[in-house]
């Protein structure tokens, strides 16, 4: 199936026997679940964590209590170690590295008022959907809109649920950026006893391939509603990653294996982990309840819904053959039957 490999850093996956301070500053803009973990690992290895949140009180009650009142709320905070704010120009000012980890749907707004000088600051995005404003990734949002260029762009990729590391359970990172001493600096923030960091270049297949598993995991959650079992989900995985390299290799052909934790391990945990959104979302479709119902029962975003739409236009436009997300966008954005879709769908799965 993979006919390409690069390994970019020999050393993939290996925690540094030896703590090195980061020497620049870095903020979180969000205060979703991902962002919440994205800070508690910054903490780790940080003296200051810049962190803009998205009201004045989600910012008093992490001030006052230590902890976000919403998400993760385990999870506790040395509060002299984060900066919060909820001015975005603040914290980009004040930081080298910015990481996006609000939910896709809420990125625009979340920099509408970005005015301060940005220029050689760094941009990651932790943001794994479609920016519905503009239907494209974030990457492409970033250099289009506000022109910042891939060598001033990373991805945070899995396989990683911020519920794990919320619990500290070892977990890794894929970091996808195009600049070698970017990649660096990043591992200094991000490296601890409980995540390994790996790196890579491939920041389109990174970015892309973090939206595909989640519509992969919708159809691996509707499948589970339905009553399918485990040996089909195998099959339908077995597919999904088969067409995600078709889809990746349609939209930006680069040297990648498809093989590697980034795109097959993602695809894994969010199909099969109890902790995915998506996964949920389909789970709760395929017992019956309308997409509207099931979306409005969940309490976080799943993003795979709102990419359903603009993958699927991209695979037509592109004459792909993607039945899996054929399947899915039917019953999301069709009304289409889930179970006489995915009886359809098991005629052509292999």
């Amino acid at each position: 199936m993979a006919k390409k490999k690069v390994k970019d850093n020999p050393s993939s996956g290996k925690a540094k026997s030896t703590k090195i301070e980061p020497t620049q500053q870095i903020g979180v803009v969000g205060s979703g679940s991902f962002a919440t973990a994205i800070v508690k690992m910054l903490t780790e290895n940080c003296k200051t964590v810049h962190w803009c949140v998205r009201n004045e009180f989600v910012k008093g009650a992490i001030e006052l209590r230590g902890h976000n009142p919403t998400y993760l709320t385990s999870v506790s905070f040395n509060t002299k170690k984060l900066h919060l704010t909820t001015d975005i120009n603040e914290l980009v000012a004040a930081c080298d590295f910015i990481v996006l980890a609000t939910p896709s749907i809420y990125l625009a707004s979340a920099l509408e008022g970005l005015s301060c000088d940005y220029k050689n600051k760094v941009f990651i995005s932790a943001i794994k959907g479609i920016v519905p404003e503009y239907n494209d990734v974030v990457a492409h949002y970033l250099k289009d809109k506000f022109d910042i260029g891939f060598r001033n762009q990373a991805v945070i990729a899995g396989p990683c649920h911020a519920e794990e590391v919320a619990m500290e359970r070892l977990s890794y990172l894929t970091i996808a950026t195009v600049e070698e001493a970017v990649s660096e600096q990043l591992d200094t923030f991000f490296t601890s006893s409980f995540i390994k960091v790996n790196h890579s270049t491939d920041i389109l297949g990174n970015e892309y391939s973090a939206i595909l598993k989640n519509i992969y995991a919708i159809g691996a959650g509707i499948a589970s509603g339905l009553g399918y079992g485990d040996n089909f989900t195998a099959v339908f995985v077995s597919n999904a990653i088969r067409e995600m390299e078709t889809f990746l290799e349609g939209v930006y052909e680069a040297p990648r294996d498809v093989n590697e934790s980034a795109y097959l391990g993602d695809l894994l945990v969010t199909a099969y982990s109890l902790f995915s959104r998506n996964r949920n979302l389909g789970n709760l479709i395929g017992k019956g309840y309308t997409v509207k119902s099931a979306i409005q029962s969940m309490n976080m975003v799943a993003e795979g819904y709102y990419a359903a739409a603009s993958i699927y236009e991209t695979a037509k436009q592109k004459k792909m053959e993607t039945p899996i997300i054929d399947a899915v966008y039917a019953i999301l954005y069709q009304e289409k039957n889930a179970e006489k879709q995915f009886k359809k769908l098991t005629a052509k799965l292999t």
